[in-house]
């Protein structure tokens, strides 16, 4: 969308062969709308896969790359993993889908669920992020008997007319209501009240104001939609007061964040505890499966249960999605796990800057855990106004630089990058090594002593 500057890939000028993956472009363009089954999948010049093992991708024409998007966040433990796959093909032969009544599966996925994530108290599975905070909202509106959602600029909770809108937002559009998709009802939006995040007095003032109306109010912990932006304390602490205060519901989604940057999810990190909190992407290593957890008082309110507020879907909690959610946070629950990924974050994060300091660039690396970004502009970085310094071009520059050097960062603005368990320090120093050349380039500073 043009009005969307922020998600637009530039042109990458690669010297990889991509002759196969132009022909079947050209195939898919036939029978699919754009070649791609979600907006943001489209690549310039296209790539069609055919192999993801461990921390690498491969293209139909052999070009191999060292993957850093992991689909966007799922894959945690990397591409392939032997005892996901391991299980999903036990599973396979045992039971498929059966659509009435409970597997031990999905019992024992939830179990696992209320045992590492502290707000959760029952769990209710199904396959999107995007479904799962569709339910959120419906549950809050539900058990409040008020209509009003409070969401924040830069934001994304998924596909639905609920919330798809004020993301990425051009600086005219921030501060009103920027819907990301043509047919969105107006209606429906009328009824979201959009703030900016680490505002504490801009919220204060929103519930006074509006608190009586408001439903719920909806925040993605860490908002990665816009690369990685962390929360202040104060601000997440004001969520958990002004909701309990105005006996709003305080959603929490963790869709990205829960699971990659702990077993309690960021939640657990902060120590503020929300009443519900959406689940996805990491849980399951790329397998379809999300959830919503939450407070026993709400999630019995579902029709699953005692209560009126509809819950259903044929493929929730699928054997093989239960099987992979189990199989992967069995490993995430290995002594190290997590310190792996977070040395590997750091080990990237402190290169870069060494990076962006030695080639004088105006470059911020950022970032949290296993998730790491390099914002080109001056610090802050504290809003999404912020951002709007961001030099997009630069960006998006680097991104294709590394991407046709073999390393999967996808070249699009303010896109975040993902470690998984399947890298190696080696990994890293390979990506920095890439990265001086690309920075070095881009900056037009001389090269290093016996280097062309």
């Amino acid at each position: 969308m043009d009005r969307e500057p922020g998600y637009q890939l530039i042109r990458l000028m690669t010297s990889r062969s991509n002759t196969k993956s132009a022909a079947a472009f050209s195939r898919a363009n036939t029978v699919i709308p754009g070649g791609v089954n979600t907006s943001l999948r489209r690549m310039n010049p296209p790539i069609v896969w055919a192999r993801a093992e461990g921390a690498y991708l491969t293209d139909v024409d052999g070009n191999q790359y060292l993957d850093y998007h992991a689909a966007f966040g799922p894959i945690i433990l990397g591409h392939a993993n032997p005892a996901v796959a391991n299980a999903v093909a036990t599973q396979q032969r045992e039971i498929d889908l059966v659509g009435v009544g409970s597997t031990e599966l999905e019992i024992s996925a939830a179990e696992k669920i209320v045992e590492h994530v502290p707000c959760a108290e029952q769990v209710l599975f199904c396959t999107s992020g995007s479904e799962a905070t569709y339910h959120a909202v419906r549950l809050a509106r539900a058990t409040t008997g008020r209509r009003k959602i409070v969401k924040f600029q830069g934001c994304y909770h998924g596909w639905h007319d609920y919330l798809l809108l004020n993301v990425v937002s051009q600086p005219e559009a921030v501060g009103q209501h920027d819907p990301l998709s043509a047919g969105s009802l107006s209606s429906t939006l009328e009824e979201v009240l959009v703030l900016d995040f680490n505002d504490v007095a801009a919220l204060e003032d929103l519930m006074a104001r509006h608190g009586e109306e408001v439903a719920g109010l909806i925040f993605e912990l860490v908002p990665h939609a816009i690369g990685c932006v962390l929360p202040e304390a104060s601000f997440l602490q004001a969520l958990r007061r002004l909701a309990t205060q105005y006996e709003a519901i305080l959603i929490f989604d963790e869709v990205v964040t829960g699971f990659r940057h702990g077993l309690g999810g960021y939640q657990a990190i902060a120590d503020v505890t929300p009443d519900l909190t959406t689940l996805g992407k990491s849980m399951a290593n790329g397998y379809p499966c999300a959830a919503i957890a939450g407070q026993r008082r709400l999630m019995e309110q579902f029709n699953t249960a005692t209560g009126d507020v509809f819950f259903s879907g044929t493929y929730n909690a699928h054997p093989l999605a239960m099987a992979a959610c189990l199989a992967t946070i069995e490993q995430m629950e290995n002594p190290g796990f997590y310190e792996h990924l977070y040395a590997l974050g750091d080990q990237m994060r402190s290169g870069m800057q060494d990076l962006v300091t030695r080639h004088e660039l105006d470059a911020i690396p950022a970032g949290f855990g296993s998730v790491f970004v390099t914002y080109f502009m001056d610090p802050p970085v504290r809003t999404y106004g912020d951002l709007m310094r961001n030099d997009a071009a630069m960006y998006q520059a680097f991104h294709a630089g590394m991407l046709d050097r073999g390393f999967f960062m996808l070249p699009l603005n303010l896109k975040r990058n993902h470690l998984m368990a399947a890298h190696t320090a080696e990994d890293v120093d390979r990506t920095l090594n890439a990265a001086d050349d690309v920075l070095r380039q881009l900056s037009k500073s001389p090269a290093p002593a016996g280097q062309d």
